[in-house]
């Protein structure tokens, strides 16, 4: 059964009951909560995820709920805990689903330490990954958007998970963040593409998601042999640039990106060697899609 099986008030019944099972990735995650928007969200966005049955194994309890009695009435608010904790403050009641996609980041990258936890996007094409890495505000969601809705499947927009024992590229295909400019850029696309209305004035601007594909979703078990590594940055205005990455400077840039490499230590330093012998790097610079996506595609070819 699908989510999107289920009513609204189905679905709100079920989050605030027994709770809503669902896969994120390899991880199965119960998630709980008495907030209506959540339920409309869910069902917009994880439609085509499948509900997990009452006996399967729950790697996370997430729950998202207001704070007290008062918090409903006056300024309202939504707090988030995980298995009982609570790692952030409360955030306003309009910004309960991207605490929630927040929440799902911070409990796989804090959890996964049987993989390298890589701050970047991944997609596939025949069996093979490309890894965009970069810091926040260089468009790697947007570039990731923008190749998923010209036929390649997501793995994630944010977290590539490398395993430590194969190297190979688990997927968790959630939906893609999208911030301030990106949102117009992505609805664009044209009227196939989903996007969530935007939630504005949070920490990270204007912010909005755009539905993962169905046959993303339904490849939630594939894994794909990592084969390209991109440093991607949007500039506007520039002309394209485009050179290759030594090893060296690719290994030094990637452990920023990989938010457990101090915790996994020795056997981290290993695995992100294996990963930087493994794939081709480069760094782009780019100002269009025009530009950028025929430069992948041109590379990949020639990697292949």
């Amino acid at each position: 059964m699908r989510l999107n099986q289920l009513s609204q008030a189905e679905l709100q019944a079920c989050l605030s009951l027994d709770g809503l099972l669902i896969p994120c990735g390899t991880f199965s995650v119960k998630l709980r909560s008495d907030i209506p928007t959540l339920a409309s969200g869910l069902l917009q966005l994880y439609g085509d995820f499948p509900l997990l049955g009452p006996k399967s194994y729950v790697d996370f309890e997430v729950e998202l709920n207001a704070p007290s009695w008062l918090r409903r009435q006056f300024r309202p608010q939504v707090v988030l805990k995980c298995d009982g904790r609570i790692p952030f403050k409360p955030l306003p009641m309009e910004q309960a689903f991207a605490m929630l996609e927040w929440g799902l980041n911070w409990v796989i990258s804090s959890h996964a330490h049987d993989c390298l936890v890589i701050h970047a996007a991944v997609v596939e094409r025949d069996g093979r990954a490309l890894i965009l890495a970069a810091d926040p505000g260089s468009g790697k969601s947007t570039l990731c958007a923008a190749l998923v809705h010209r036929g390649w499947r997501l793995l994630s927009d944010e977290l590539a998970l490398v395993s430590l024992t194969d190297g190979l590229v688990r997927p968790i295909a959630r939906p893609i963040s999208l911030k301030n400019a990106s949102i117009g850029i992505v609805r664009a696309f044209g009227p196939e593409v989903v996007v969530s209305e935007a939630c504005h004035d949070t920490a990270k601007g204007s912010v909005a998601h755009m539905r993962p594909p169905t046959a993303s979703v339904g490849a939630l078990r594939q894994t794909a042999m990592p084969a390209m590594l991109v440093f991607p940055k949007y500039s506007a205005g520039a002309p394209l640039l485009s050179q290759p990455e030594g090893q060296a400077h690719a290994f030094i840039e990637l452990t920023r990106h990989t938010f457990n490499f101090s915790v996994l230590a020795g056997e981290g330093f290993d695995a992100l060697g294996r990963l930087i012998d493994r794939v081709r790097s480069q760094r782009i610079q780019y100002s269009s899609f025009d530009q950028v996506i025929p430069e992948i595609e041109r590379l990949w070819q020639s990697a292949a």
